[in-house]
């Protein structure tokens, strides 16, 4: 089941990295509350889209091969640090969009960071 999760989340964190890397702008103007944080800066847009793309290739790895469960877990990790940053916003009743960041950012992190973990019946490296 894990492998399953990963490979679905890989899907679209593949996307949103790719997306980010080759269209920006258009990430930018489409993604709920990301043009209320400043303006687009095309270089930093393209520096996350790096760190997505690799994440969803860790999860995709994992669910390739569960060996590769430690790419997993540090791309997870990128997500759920991410998330973390979402929820303190939502928290401090600084988010306008704490619905879809709730669904689209806290809830596939928390699930990559399960997925991401072996089971006891894998191996642990």
């Amino acid at each position: 089941m894990q492998r399953l999760i990963a490979a679905i989340l890989a899907i679209p964190t593949l996307f949103n990295g790719l997306t980010m890397l080759v269209a920006g702008p258009f990430w930018y103007a489409s993604v709920p509350g990301v043009s209320e944080t400043g303006p687009f800066n095309p270089h930093f847009v393209q520096d996350i889209g790096v760190a997505f793309l690799v994440a969803g290739l860790a999860l995709a790895a994992r669910a390739w091969r569960p060996r590769y469960w430690p790419a997993a877990v540090a791309g997870a990790g990128f997500l759920a640090a991410h998330a973390l940053i979402h929820l303190v916003a939502i928290i401090g009743g600084h988010d306008h969009q704490a619905g879809f960041d709730l669904v689209a950012i806290v809830l596939p992190s928390a699930l990559a960071l399960y997925s991401a973990f072996p089971t006891q019946g894998e191996s642990h490296a």
